[in-house]
């Protein structure tokens, strides 16, 4: 049986670790030239459906910079389809949807998720890799439900979200009706990730930093507190995370998640100065990766140093890593934060 490196969880957790657990959101794909070569010939759909490329694809990360965890290579999206919604994701634009959701009734069509049926290929991709080829945890994910449902209200991709905000405000009776549907969705989705063997479960809520802290705490925030609650029911550590979202990390923090995900807004003493003492994942600026490694160093040096002030922390970035980004940095700055950490734990130690 194999040996899995679990201080990924452990921080978590909030256990103390010898040095600092590190991945990067959109590590697997994006700027790895192996994965380049298998775009040329598959879609992200296309890679997903094949478990064992995908499987190969999510690894990669793993072999290639030994980061300390997995996370599965698919799309928030790639559930929707087994609920009745028409998505595609179309090259240099993503999730396009031909059936946005526009009244109470289109909320009543949506069905619910069977994951043995609708998605398979995602559930094989994970006994693949739990079973025979990962050392290191793997991370399973969802979508939130406000970030899936300005796709579905919008159609696609949106800048404003002025569609969305208005059917919430609007639209009560509806929009609550949605957010019931896509909970039961993704908690359904996450149990049977978990099930099928990952050991951890990431909620992206991409988009949700659009919203006030008013508005997040009437809309939103009751059917994430149910959404964590079903997660950690199932006995693994569950982070949350969103873009430029700092204003709602205090709220993050008050509901049943384990770890608190930062974008680069908002620093690690900061989160601490506002009271949050769960364990923090992040957070540095994906585009500094394009700077000298001097800059790449100070900055995760500064991050880290505030990180290991208190036992749990997980480094990542503020946001994923973007196709311009050379691996060889990545596997680099991996080195670092190992190396680094380790020193100055041992040091306070």
């Amino acid at each position: 049986m194999r040996k899995i490196n679990d201080i990924f969880l452990r921080a978590a957790r909030g256990e103390k670790v010898e040095y600092t657990p590190v991945w990067y959101m959109r590590q697997a794909g994006r700027s790895q030239p192996e994965y380049r070569k298998i775009k040329e010939k598959y879609s992200l759909e296309e890679i997903t459906h094949q478990p064992e490329l995908c499987a190969y694809v999510t690894r990669l990360p793993v072999d290639n910079y030994n980061v300390d965890a997995a996370i599965l290579y698919k799309d928030i999206v790639t559930p929707l389809p087994g609920i009745g919604v028409d998505v595609k994701i179309k090259a240099g634009v993503g999730p396009v949807i031909s059936n946005p959701i526009r009244t109470v009734q289109d909320v009543e069509k949506l069905g619910e998720l069977s994951p043995q049926d609708h998605i398979p290929f995602v559930l094989e991709t994970i006994k693949i890799l739990t079973k025979e080829q990962l050392d290191v945890p793997l991370i399973g994910f969802s979508g939130a439900p406000f970030t899936l449902a300005s796709y579905m209200i919008e159609g696609g991709p949106s800048k404003s979200y002025n569609k969305t905000k208005s059917f919430m405000v609007s639209e009560p009776q509806a929009w609550f009706a949605l957010m019931d549907k896509l909970a039961d969705m993704i908690i359904v989705y996450t149990t049977a990730q978990i099930d099928a063997g990952a050991k951890a479960i990431q909620i992206f809520d991409s988009w949700v930093g659009a919203l006030n802290i008013e508005d997040y705490r009437i809309f939103i925030k009751p059917v994430m507190t149910r959404i964590f609650t079903a997660i950690q029911e199932q006995g693994v550590p569950v982070t949350t995370f969103g873009v430029g979202a700092s204003h709602l990390a205090k709220e993050w923090h008050d509901m049943p998640v384990d770890v608190v995900g930062l974008d680069w807004r908002l620093s690690i003493n900061e989160a601490r100065a506002m009271g949050l003492t769960k364990p923090l994942q992040g957070n540095l600026d994906p585009s500094l990766l394009l700077a000298d490694w001097s800059v790449i160093e100070a900055r995760a040096k500064d991050i880290i140093d505030q990180g290991i002030a208190h036992p749990a922390h997980i480094f990542n970035l503020g946001h994923g890593v973007f196709p311009e980004v050379n691996p060889d940095i990545l596997k680099r700055l991996t080195d670092f934060v190992h190396d680094y950490s380790r020193q100055q734990i041992k040091a306070h130690s």
